[in-house]
């Protein structure tokens, strides 16, 4: 089997130079940015916010120059207006007056239809998507339903959100925590591709979403490209980390594929004990406890990662990528996560604008 392709999708905040607040400035920044990315950088909900799209790579080093290309230019497009790019989960300088909304006839819309759910001061989040891909609808669906218990796992590598409105949350991953408002965020559905397309017929037609857009469960056939979705990581600061868990992400599902090829069914694992291993993720993220969702049991999150590894390592041998994912990922456990990163700015300099500039400086490090 040739090896899936890959794309990841990267929210970002900008935050103002001086008091390293939210800066409402992205149309300014992406008009800036598109004169050398073009549609590769987007808006966000909020107009503190750009998001940037790779396109579809084969290989790692092909993955990381991408991702560094899109952010040394969208970082220089920030400096041109006062702003730095941020890659976290979630601000830890909060906002001084409410956050605007972008201006955009969707996003008003959803402002308005969502409007217990928009917090103008805590409810900028910012995740890392990746694709996965190229796939039709029916094969998208039948790997997420595979893919289902390994993404608390994944999830645990990537808490980069510790901070809201200026303290500690004691979670790695808060932004799991607001997200987690929002309809249809959480485990994706088992079902079949006819089901699926009556159940989210049912969701807009009913209005519980506004659009097909709107699904945000974690693992999705995509909306806009034909690929499978993964949706449970913080954005990260540290490049490093985003090409270990899209790796990661590649490596599992070849190997969840070659099951489905030999028409092994996928795992039946409850809701219930995916959102508690979700839950354990956000919480301790890498080197606290986990949940394993076949058994119910609490485990060292780092034993998951163990278990994970091993499963996606026939994959990542096979695209040439097994060394590189156990340096990273000896690398991360030895250094931390953005989120165990965050804290060790702040508990040196004891200022959360410490962390910001930290952070903007290793997003700007590519």
């Amino acid at each position: 089997m040739d090896p899936l392709t890959m794309g990841v999708e990267e929210e970002y905040l900008l935050v103002d130079k001086v008091s390293r607040r939210p800066a409402d400035r992205a149309p300014a920044v992406i008009a800036a940015a598109a004169a050398e990315l073009g549609e590769q950088v987007q808006s966000e909900f909020f107009a503190a916010q750009v998001e940037v799209c790779t396109v579809p790579v084969g290989d790692t080093a092909g993955l990381r120059a991408e991702l560094a290309r899109l952010r040394r230019t969208a970082v220089a497009a920030a400096e041109e207006y006062g702003c730095r790019l941020v890659a976290t989960g979630t601000p830890a300088v909060p906002p001084d007056q409410p956050l605007a909304v972008t201006d955009s006839d969707r996003y008003r819309r959803m402002a308005r239809h969502f409007a217990s759910l928009v917090d103008p001061y805590d409810g900028l989040v910012c995740g890392c998507h990746i694709h996965l891909g190229t796939m039709d609808r029916a094969t998208a669906l039948d790997l997420s339903h595979r893919m289902r218990p390994w993404l608390p796992v994944l999830q645990s590598l990537t808490g980069n959100s510790p901070f809201v409105l200026g303290r500690d949350t004691g979670f790695d991953s808060w932004r799991h925590k607001k997200f987690s408002r929002w309809p249809t965020v959480g485990p994706a559905p088992v079902m079949h591709e006819a089901q699926y397309e009556a159940y989210v017929g049912s969701l807009v037609e009913h209005r519980v979403l506004m659009d097909r857009r709107m699904l945000y469960w974690y693992a999705r056939p995509s909306e806009h490209v034909p690929t499978l979705e993964i949706r449970v990581a913080d954005t990260n600061a540290d490049v490093d980390t985003v090409v270990l868990v899209t790796a990661l992400v590649r490596g599992l599902a070849q190997g969840l594929l070659a099951e489905a090829e030999h028409e092994q069914p996928p795992p039946e694992v409850s809701d219930r004990r995916l959102r508690a291993a979700h839950e354990l993720a956000a919480a301790n993220g890498l080197h606290g406890w986990g949940l394993d969702p076949f058994s119910g049991e609490r485990l060292p999150a780092g034993t998951l990662v163990d278990r994970l590894l091993a499963l996606a390592a026939p994959g990542l041998e096979a695209a040439g990528d097994l060394a590189l994912v156990e340096e990273l990922l000896r690398r991360l456990r030895h250094e931390g996560s953005g989120a165990a990163r965050q804290r060790a700015a702040l508990g040196r300099h004891g200022r959360l604008t410490e962390v910001v500039d930290s952070l903007a400086d290793i997003t700007a490090s590519v």
